[in-house]
Order: C-alpha cells, then structure tokens, then sequence
C-alpha cells in the first residue's frame, strides 16, 4: 500500500490559521504579516503572501474566541463515521422498528464473538 505523502510546506493552508490563532493567543490582538511570517518561519514553511493576506483580512478584528466557537460549531455538523444514532422520541415506531434488528444483529455478533474466543482458547493461554 502506498502512503500519501503530506502536502509541501506552502500549500497547507490551515497553517496560516493555525499561525493567526497561535500569535492571538499569545497576547498579539491583532498580528501583522511579519508576525505570522515569523511562527511560519519557525517551522520551515515559507509564507504566500496571497493567502497570508487572505487569512488577516479575514481574521482581522474579530474575537478569536468567537472565531473558535463558530469553528467548532460548523464542525458539530460534519460526519465523522461510525453508527447512526437512532432517535427514540414517543410516537416514532418506524424508528423503534428500525432498532430492533440492530440490537438483534449486535447480540448475535456478540454471541460469535464469544464462541470464536472459546475455540481459539483451547483451554490454554499465552502465558499461563
């Protein structure tokens, strides 16, 4: 399997950001471009002017504490895998329904779990 490599340096965008957030938090209210370039320098990327600029224009101003918290609310709504959750208001038996073979099906998974656990076993451990 080949494994992607990491983006060059100049390319990664949330570095900006990431360098934005890291002079505001440090007590700079309101960081210059030669301040991002410096923490950008200090980890061997070399700044874009374009999107250096991009960023404090965008960023300029605002609370970064706002900043953060509407971040993490856009971020609530992204998927990020795994099961679904199944709502079990009052009234809703198509859900209810819906769960039902999925409770079933994990119990069975968890009983083939277990039997296969048992036949690997053989009555001994590693180190026992």
């Amino acid at each position: 399997m080949h494994e992607a490599s990491p983006p060059p340096p100049q390319t990664r965008p949330h570095a900006y950001v990431a360098s934005y957030l890291l002079a505001a938090l440090g007590g700079n209210s309101s960081p210059s471009t030669k301040d991002i370039k410096k923490i950008l320098d200090s980890v061997g990327i070399e700044a874009d002017d374009d999107r250096l600029n991009k960023v404090i224009s965008e960023l300029n101003g605002k609370n970064i504490d706002d900043v953060i918290a509407q971040g993490i609310g856009k971020l609530a709504s992204v998927p990020a895998g795994g099961a679904v959750a199944v709502s079990a208001a009052p009234g809703s038996a198509a859900s209810a329904a819906g769960s039902a073979p999925a409770a079933a099906e994990e119990k069975k998974y968890e009983k083939k779990e277990e039997s296969e656990e048992s036949a690997d076993d053989m009555g001994f451990g590693l180190f026992d």
